[in-house]
């Protein structure tokens, strides 16, 4: 298959942020991964960003209207409510809810990198979304592959 510019040999990059989250809140770490991007001369390329948790997740979404990021908190607790009989709550009411939205929405994104940033849509920002009722550090892997 032709490719629109000459094959280059690939770096990559693994590296390696800690976030810290509010209670059951989104947590815009754009601007930060743009950081890191930079710091490791990224080109053009893919980012693999990987959350290594089971009770937060993350999201590519609108960071424009302010209204977006509360009601998808609350769609989610219509999805997996507390007050369900959930067989696993070692950790709390709030324990099995978060596993079934991150579930729901994922731990790992891949987006395109452009002259060093991520190639996000104009309204887009990347997010990581806290579950649990109490906030905390959550480790956020990234995975750059490109020239």
């Amino acid at each position: 298959m032709p490719s629109d510019r000459p094959s280059t040999a690939l770096r990559q990059s693994v590296t390696h942020l800690e976030i810290a989250t509010r209670p059951r809140a989104l947590v815009d770490v754009t601007a930060l991964v743009d950081r890191r991007l930079a710091e490791i001369g990224a080109g053009d390329g893919l980012l693999t960003l990987f959350l290594r948790h089971t009770s937060a997740s993350l999201t590519i979404q609108e960071n424009a209207s302010p209204e977006v990021l509360p009601d998808l908190v609350d769609a989610l607790d219509r999805l997996a409510p507390r007050g369900r009989h959930w067989r696993h709550d070692l950790e709390g009411d709030d324990d099995m809810p978060a596993h079934v939205k991150t579930t729901l929405t994922g731990v790992s994104l891949a987006v395109p990198v452009v002259g060093g940033r991520m190639d996000l849509g104009t309204w887009q920002a990347v997010y990581v979304m806290e579950h649990r009722d109490t906030g905390h550090r959550r480790s956020l892997t990234l995975h750059y592959l490109g020239d």
